[in-house]
């Protein structure tokens, strides 16, 4: 498998693994088109914006989208990262042409226990992306 052209990054709620992904991407491989998108409505999480600030990414203005509300389509790969989301994009996947890669990826906010407990979750879901990503998108 070579490098993508363009990625997209698809979670649940586009709030904290899938603009992750995609902010770690730009950064790692800025000749790849990176993007993100969830297949429901969410809000920003300041968790996932703290912990990318760690690593120099801002990510903290970033509004979750839709798939829907995408103006570009050409994507040479989408990596879900949610069930949710898998089942969403193989389902468009039967009219377009893209290549589909399901991540699992367990979902930080549904960790319990106090602010530093909580933020090691987001810290352990972005360095295992970042590590995934820096393996797939090399080519």
């Amino acid at each position: 498998m070579g490098a993508p052209g363009a990625v997209l990054f698809v979670c649940r709620h586009n709030a904290i693994r899938s603009p992750m992904a995609a902010a770690l991407a730009r950064a790692a491989f800025p000749k790849i088109y990176s993007r993100s998108a969830g297949v429901d409505g969410g809000q920003p999480d300041p968790f996932a914006a703290e912990v990318m600030s760690e690593k120099g990414l801002d990510i903290s203005q970033r509004r979750p989208r839709l798939m829907a509300e995408l103006a570009d389509t050409g994507f040479d790969l989408v990596v879900t990262l949610a069930p949710e989301a898998h089942h969403h994009v193989l389902d468009l996947a039967r009219t377009q042409s893209f290549d589909v890669e399901y991540w699992p990826t367990l979902d930080p906010s549904s960790t319990q226990g106090s602010r530093a407990q909580i933020l090691e979750s987001y810290r352990a879901c972005r360095d295992a992306l970042d590590v995934a990503i820096r393996k797939r998108l090399a080519g």
